[in-house]
C-alpha cells in the first residue's frame, strides 16, 4: 500500500462528511415542501428523480442489472430486467419521498388511509403469547413505513437498525420513528438489547435480506448461496419468540399494502447448530417468495451477493492478524 493511501482515505472521508453536511439544509427544506403539497405532485416529482436516478447512479445501476440477470437470465430478456430496475429506482425514491411527506403523522386515521394492514390476526396471535415477536421485513418499497406500521397498530415495538453515513439524517429518521412509537437499538453491541426488547414481550423488527458484516451462514437466496445473519434464529433460540414475516408493498393505486404474513414455526431437534441454519433457509425462503411476486420493489441495487466463502475467509484472518498486533 502506498504511503498517501492513508491521506487519501481521510482526505476521501472528509469529503464526503462535507458534502453530506452541505445536503442536510436543502433535505430538510424538502420535507417541508414535501408535507405541504399534494401527494400525488411528491410521487409525480419522484418519477422524475427516480428516472435521473437509474440513469446517473452507474455503479447502482450496474449492480441492480447485474443481479437481476443472475436470477433472471432465461427466464427474463435483457430489457424486461431493465425495466424492472428502472421500476426499483424509482419506488426506492419514491418510498423514501412519501415517507418524508408523512413524517409528522401521527393521528391514526390518516395513516391508514395511506396504508392499508392485512393479515393482522398472524401478529396479533403471536404477540398476546407474550414471548415477543421478531417481525421479519424486506427492504421492499418502502420499509421505513413497514417498520412503523406494528407500532402504530398499537403493538410495543423496538427495531435493530444500521448506522447511517450522515449522522444527522439518522438522528432526524430515529426522531421519526420514535414519533410513531419505534424504539431505536442501533446495531453495534446490540444483541442483549434485542434479547430484552423480546423478552418483554415486545415486537422487534428486523431486515436481514442483505449482506452483512455480522455472524451469518451461506444459505440459499433466490437460488444463490448468499451469507445471511444468523441473529433472528439466534434469537428464536435464546427467546422463544415468535417468528412472523411481513412486507410493505405499493398497490396499484399509489398507496400501501402491508401483507403481515403467517408464523415461519421454529425448527427445534435439539441440534442447535443446525437448528440454526434451517431457521434461517425458511427465512430466506419468505424473502426469496415476496421478492418473486414483486420484482420491481426490491433493492437489486443491493450487493446481495458480495460476500463469497473466500471474501469471508480473507476478512476473518486480517482480523485475526490484526488482534495479534495488538
Amino acid at each position: 500500500m502506498s504511503q498517501f493511501s492513508p491521506i487519501k482515505i481521510k482526505l476521501k472521508t472528509i469529503r464526503r462528511k462535507t458534502v453530506l453536511l452541505l445536503l442536510f439544509p436543502p433535505l430538510i427544506g424538502l420535507i417541508w415542501l414535501f408535507r405541504m403539497l399534494p401527494i400525488h405532485w411528491v410521487r409525480s416529482f419522484a418519477n422524475f428523480v427516480g428516472k435521473y436516478f437509474f440513469k446517473y447512479a452507474k455503479k447502482s445501476r450496474e449492480w441492480a442489472l447485474e443481479n437481476l440477470a443472475k436470477i433472471y437470465d432465461g427466464e427474463l430478456s435483457r430489457n424486461e430486467q431493465e425495466q424492472i430496475a428502472k421500476a426499483v429506482f424509482t419506488e426506492v425514491i419514491k418510498g423514501f419521498f412519501d415517507y418524508m411527506a408523512y413524517s409528522h403523522v401521527k393521528d391514526k386515521k390518516k395513516y391508514f388511509k395511506l396504508i392499508e394492514v392485512v393479515g393482522e390476526e398472524h401478529l396479533s396471535d403471536a404477540y398476546n403469547r407474550g414471548k415477543g415477536v421478531i417481525c421479519l421485513i424486506p427492504h421492499m418499497s418502502s420499509w421505513e413505513f413497514a417498520a412503523i406500521t406494528p407500532p402504530m397498530l398499537g403493538y410495543e415495538t423496538s427495531a435493530a437498525s444500521q448506522s447511517m453515513k450522515m449522522v444527522l439524517l439518522e438522528k432526524l429518521m430515529v426522531k421519526f420513528r420514535g414519533r410513531r412509537g419505534m424504539k431505536n437499538i442501533t446495531r453495534q453491541g446490540s444483541y442483549q438489547a434485542l434479547v430484552k426488547a423480546l423478552n418483554k414481550g415486545e415486537c422487534l423488527i428486523l431486515m436481514t435480506d442483505q449482506d452483512t458484516r455480522v455472524k451469518g451462514v451461506f444459505v440459499d437466496f433466490l437460488g444463490y448461496r448468499a451469507y445471511t445473519p444468523l441473529g433472528a434464529s439466534r434469537l428464536i433460540a435464546d427467546t422463544g419468540a415468535a417468528l412472523v414475516p411481513m412486507a410493505m408493498v405499493r398497490k396499484e393505486d399509489g398507496n400501501y399494502r402491508f401483507e403481515i404474513h403467517p408464523e415461519i414455526k421454529p425448527i427445534e431437534t435439539g441440534n442447535k447448530k443446525n437448528d440454526l441454519i434451517e431457521n434461517t433457509i425458511n427465512q430466506n425462503k419468505f424473502y426469496s417468495e415476496i421478492i418473486r411476486k414483486y420484482p420491481e420493489q426490491w433493492v437489486w441495487m443491493h450487493r446481495r451477493w458480495k460476500t463469497t466463502p473466500e471474501s469471508l475467509a480473507a476478512t476473518l484472518k486480517a482480523r485475526a492478524a490484526a488482534k495479534q498486533k495488538k
